[in-house]
C-alpha cells in the first residue's frame, strides 16, 4: 500500500539545479522520517540526505552538504531535494525512502522507482 513516486530527474549541466519530488501515500506521511539515497551505475545505494517526521532536523551526506536541501511538506504528503551546483559525480537513479520512526533516517523500509538524475556538460 505505501507508495513513493519520484519525479524532477533529467538532465544538467555542471553547477546547474535540479528540483526533485516525491509524492507518498499509504501511510500517515507526517509520522514518519523520510530519506532520499542513490545509486550510481556499478555502485551500492548511497545515502544523501534525511529528514525528520515534522522537517525540523535535516542532516546531509559530507560529498552533498551545502549544495543540497531536503525539505517537505506534510500537508501534501510531499518530499523534495533542492540540488544545487550540481556536479558529474552527481550523476546517479536517485530514490525516495520511507524510514521506519520519526527520526531514523538510516533504517529505510520502502523506496519509489527512482528519478534519473544526468550531469554533464
Amino acid at each position: 500500500q505505501v507508495q513513493l513516486v519520484e519525479s524532477g530527474g533529467g538532465l544538467a549541466q555542471p553547477g546547474g539545479s535540479l528540483r526533485l519530488s516525491c509524492a507518498a501515500s499509504g501511510f500517515t506521511f507526517s509520522n514518519y522520517a523520510m530519506s532520499w539515497a542513490r545509486q550510481a551505475p556499478g555502485k551500492g545505494l548511497e545515502w544523501v540526505s534525511g529528514i525528520y517526521s515534522d522537517g525540523s532536523e535535516t542532516i546531509y551526506a559530507d560529498s552533498v552538504k551545502g549544495r543540497f536541501t531536503i525539505s517537505r511538506d506534510n500537508a501534501k504528503n510531499m518530499l523534495y531535494l533542492q540540488m544545487n551546483s550540481l556536479k558529474p559525480e552527481d550523476t546517479a537513479l536517485y530514490y525516495c525512502t520511507k524510514e521506519r520512526g520519526s527520526r531514523a533516517v538510516f533504517s529505510r523500509d520502502y523506496w519509489g522507482q527512482g528519478t534519473q538524475v544526468t550531469v554533464s556538460s
